[in-house]
This record gives C-alpha cells, sequence and structure tokens, in this order.
C-alpha cells in the first residue's frame, strides 16, 4: 500500500520566527513560561501549589481552563488514530488561550485569599505539564523562561 500525501504546505520562514502571539509555537512556549514565573514567584512569597484541583474551583475561569487541560488523552487518541499532528497542534494553541484567559480573569498568587491561590496554583501547574507534554509529543522544548 502506496501512502499519498497531496495536501501542499505554505510554510512561513517570517512567521515561524516571529516572537509574538502570531506564530503559535511561541505562543505555547510563552504560556508554558508564564506558568513557570508565576509558580516562581509564588515560592518567594511562601505559597505552594495544593494538592488537588478537584472540587476546590468552581468559578467560571477555572472551569474553563480544568476542561482544557483534561481533552489532552482525548486529543493524543485521536492524532495517533488519524497519524496527523494538527489536531495536537490545535489543542496546544487552544490550551495556551484558555490558559491567558484565565491569567487575565483570575489572580492566581493573592496572598489574602491562601487557599483560593493553592487550589489555582494546583490547576496552573496542572496546565504547565500539560502544556509541556504536548510540546513533547510535537518534539518542542518547554521553556521555563524567555
Amino acid at each position: 500500500m502506496t501512502t499519498r500525501y497531496s495536501s501542499s504546505i505554505a510554510f512561513a520562514i517570517e512567521l515561524a520566527t516571529k516572537q509574538s502571539a502570531e506564530n503559535p509555537v511561541y505562543y505555547v512556549q510563552y504560556a508554558h513560561a508564564r506558568i513557570a514565573s508565576i509558580l516562581r514567584k509564588a515560592a518567594s512569597a511562601g505559597m505552594t501549589p495544593g494538592n488537588r484541583v478537584a472540587g476546590g474551583l468552581s468559578g467560571s475561569p477555572e472551569g474553563s481552563l480544568a476542561r482544557e487541560v483534561v481533552r489532552l488523552p482525548e486529543v493524543v487518541e485521536d492524532a495517533v488514530a488519524a497519524k496527523e499532528t494538527q489536531g495536537l497542534t490545535a489543542y496546544a494553541t487552544e490550551l495556551a488561550t484558555a490558559f491567558h484567559a484565565f491569567y487575565r480573569d483570575a489572580r492566581v498568587v493573592d496572598e489574602t485569599e491562601p487557599e483560593r491561590s493553592r487550589l489555582r496554583l494546583a490547576l496552573v501547574d496542572a496546565t504547565r505539564i500539560t502544556l509541556a507534554n504536548a510540546l513533547g509529543l510535537l518534539g518542542i522544548s518547554a521553556p521555563d523562561s524567555m
């Protein structure tokens, strides 16, 4: 059986090297680096992520991000079945977008609400791990700073 690849690829070198949200690789790597920075900031304030997320965060920003995080196994299964990486690439971008929206709408490190911060830090750390796994599956590094 011969496999035929009939779709053409348009590669924009300027976009691929651009360090902005227009470059999907940079955008996802930046989300990972931003999370690492948040975790460092929290640690310097004496705050650590909680042991779990379940049941502690029911608000909209948390729920939206958590729903994206848990989709990774399904996305990987679909990518394997289709023998294509586009779904994984799209997922990584969607997860980064969900994280950026969460970070915009929710104060993660808040010394006046330490328990809520611990729960949010756990969610943020789960997002970091998931982004790193998605990037790793694509053969892309997950930097801790940019």
